[in-house]
């Protein structure tokens, strides 16, 4: 499974795979529609998203910078096999520009967030939104550091949802996470590149 995976991946354009990408989220999006019209009363779970609360910067903020910084040492110790998610993030955010990898982050913290937390979490609990959203992100199934951490975070960012209320902390949260690592990896990618080619200019 896993090696027809990677070769699914090889074979698609970053174009490609940009488009997968968002329509994913669109996906994700709709079905979040559909749960909140049968589920909730009225779209109630919106009223969790209170962006005047203070605790999207204090809590928010702090925690995704926290869980990057984590991440980046991680990596910097583990052997890169433990990172190995195929390729498709560095395909992803490598030839991004900062803009673009902001519109990315933003785009899939919110209907990520919105499904998983807002509804699911909210309906189910914790542990199986923790379980599903580790599923849902199908290429870490096939590492098991990978599919550990990915459950790790859910039940983080599920625990900031239940302990403060408020969805757009989450999303803060989930957001500053994928906007920084996106960062990070178009820069470890052009870094790589100058190291290569001698510092010329690249597309």
């Amino acid at each position: 499974m896993k090696k027809k995976y990677n070769e699914l991946i090889s074979s698609l354009t970053d174009k490609d795979l940009l488009f997968h990408l968002y329509m994913t989220q669109v996906i994700l999006l709709v079905i979040s529609l559909i749960l909140g019209l049968l589920l909730f009363d009225h779209f109630s779970f919106l009223k969790t998203i209170d962006a005047r609360d203070i605790k999207i910067i204090s809590i928010g903020v702090p925690l995704g910078i926290a869980v990057v910084i984590i991440d980046l040492i991680l990596m910097k110790w583990l052997p890169a096999s433990f990172y190995d998610d195929g390729g498709l993030n560095e395909r992803i955010f490598r030839k991004r520009n900062i803009f673009h990898i902001f519109i990315i982050a933003a785009f899939v913290s919110f209907s990520e967030e919105l499904l998983f937390r807002g509804i699911i979490q909210t309906k189910v609990g914790l542990i199986l939104a923790s379980l599903i959203f580790a599923v849902i992100h199908y290429r870490y199934l096939f590492n098991v550091f990978l599919f550990i951490n990915i459950i790790t975070l859910s039940f983080v960012i599920g625990a900031v949802y239940e302990s403060t209320n408020n969805l757009a902390v989450t999303i803060m949260m989930h957001f500053i996470i994928d906007f920084l690592l996106g960062i990070f990896i178009k820069y470890k990618h052009s870094s790589a590149d100058d190291q290569q080619g001698g510092g010329g200019l690249h597309e």
